[in-house]
């Protein structure tokens, strides 16, 4: 299992911390309470295996269909709805959004292959992820990839209660592939695509959905 960049001085320090808990437990506590350690040390091993599991960075073949936009994280999909995309598209949307919970991989995949043209951080809120006004009132990213037909996506990273750190690596003018890694948010998030109303819409409410692997919508193409 690969091992999140986002995550590897985290657990090396984790485990740093850990061990020494352990260590000066086992130093100030006698003998008589070997049940106890033991239990502290499971407890231990287990929460130190919680942390690992949340930055895994499984891998994917990178898909090759042009018109299909695949779901950019992991989870489940929360909304389905179609709404104004005021910031940028300045449009009616469909917006798919995806809950992220802190067992899902947490890496953020381009729904499309393409060229950022927009990109903007936004401080703000933690609401809980699926709360209604988190995709406008929470701390989030949003990123706008222009498809080669021309035909641009809106995609949100939203930070919820949990998430504090949203992390990305792109910017304005770079190319992104479909699949290819784009950001990271720390411990339960959402992400929201916003699609043009005449695609269709692949998923439903409800669904478990993987990132770069689940297809959640076809555009248009023009011919």
């Amino acid at each position: 299992m690969t091992i999140h960049k986002e995550g590897k001085s985290l657990l090396f320090w984790l485990l740093i911390g850990l061990a020494a808990i352990n260590f000066a437990l086992h130093q100030i506590l006698d003998e008589g309470n070997d049940t106890l350690l033991n239990v502290i040390l499971l407890v231990t091993i287990v929460f130190y295996l919680m942390i690992l599991q949340f930055f895994r960075n499984p891998a994917i073949p990178l898909p090759t269909e042009r018109d299909l936009v695949y779901a950019p994280a992991d989870g489940k999909v929360v909304v389905i709805e179609q709404t104004e995309e005021s910031e940028y598209l300045k449009e009616p949307r469909i917006q798919v959004s995806i809950f992220m919970s802190p067992i899902n991989v947490h890496v953020n995949r381009a729904p499309i292959t393409g060229l950022i043209k927009f990109f903007k951080y936004h401080p703000g809120k933690y609401l809980v992820a699926w709360h209604p006004k988190s995709s406008t009132e929470n701390e989030r990213t949003s990123m706008v990839i222009e498809h080669p037909s021309g035909i641009q996506l809106m995609v949100r990273q939203i930070a919820g209660a949990l998430a504090r750190r949203i992390k990305w690596y792109i910017k304005e003018g770079d190319p992104v592939a479909q699949g290819g890694e784009f950001g990271f948010i720390k411990f339960g998030s959402r992400v929201d695509v916003f699609l043009p109303v005449d695609a269709d819409i692949l998923v439903s409410i409800g669904e478990v959905t993987k990132g770069g692997v689940t297809a959640i919508g076809r555009l248009k193409l023009p011919e």
